[in-house]
């Protein structure tokens, strides 16, 4: 499941989205408004709460002591009531990836990934239950920036248990080419291992619930992304739009960071995406 609050300035926009990966029912609900009225973020981000109540939607995402908390509740399109309660902790010691892209002096962005952080709480929709714990972890995407009317990007990550270590990936790629920075990584036990190169990726555009093979040419990491789902958005306006394929399953492959021996995994639960925009 993911949720968002974001202030692109010609939009607000904040939501809740979730699948069952067993069966494919997805469902959720969100809130908008023209030039972002009501959609406010705070100067350092972490240091105030999002909240977003219009329309039957409501939003809490807040940062605390033992990590960023979320809150929701909401009406399905068949009249069921959802709600979200769940916390991504944030254990001591853990690193995030953190990073300035710059396209020119006047176009920027900055992002802070934090991928493999464990993940409590409970989904609920109707008379269904999801309870979010165990194996269970999350993944929190901060940015801003002034972005360029139109760009295109992959975004993948993953994590899980393998043996005694905990592993996280954080990968992407074509919205950085050529800026000489890059926002790939991988995390063992919460340590960061940054990676400057850009990444090799392979998949069809047309296919998307093929593999995607992701490679980084200074050899420290090859994985294979099996899809189970493809969740297809597409707006079209005239000098507007969207389109995005983002799939869910599982990562196989290795990694090797920087200061240790090769690691090899499978069944890494996870996504890759590419997106298309027209701001």
């Amino acid at each position: 499941m993911s949720t968002v609050f974001s202030n692109v300035d010609r939009l607000g926009l904040a939501d809740v989205w979730w699948v069952d990966l067993t069966t494919g029912e997805t469902g959720g609900r969100g809130a908008g408004a023209r030039g972002g009225e009501g959609f406010a973020l705070p100067e350092h981000p972490g240091t105030a709460p999002l909240v977003v109540d219009r329309d039957g939607f409501h939003l809490l995402i807040s940062d605390g002591e033992r990590g960023t908390s979320f809150e929701a509740s909401w009406t399905e399109r068949d009249g069921r009531v959802g709600r979200l309660d769940a916390l991504i902790t944030l254990p001591p010691g853990h690193e995030s990836l953190n990073v300035v892209i710059p396209w020119s002096d006047e176009r920027f962005n900055f992002t802070s990934k934090h991928q493999a952080r464990p993940a409590t709480g409970a989904l609920v929709v109707g008379d269904r239950r999801w309870e979010i714990g165990g194996d269970a972890w999350g993944v929190l995407d901060v940015g801003r920036g002034r972005w360029p009317e139109e760009i295109t990007w992959n975004w993948g990550g993953g994590a899980g248990r393998i043996g005694e270590h905990v592993i996280g990936l954080q990968v992407g790629a074509k919205w950085t080419d050529g800026t000489g920075f890059t926002e790939n990584g991988v995390l063992l036990d919460g340590r960061l291992t940054k990676l400057g190169r850009e990444l090799h990726w392979d998949y069809e555009w047309d296919a998307p619930m093929q593999p995607w093979h992701v490679v980084d040419p200074g050899g420290q990491l090859d994985v294979v992304l099996t899809p189970r789902y493809d969740k297809h958005s597409k707006v079209e306006g005239h000098k507007r739009g969207s389109e995005t394929h983002q799939v869910f399953g599982t990562w196989a492959g290795w990694l090797v960071p920087d200061d240790g021996e090769r690691v090899a995994f499978d069944a890494l639960q996870g996504f890759a995406e590419e997106a298309r925009q027209r701001w």
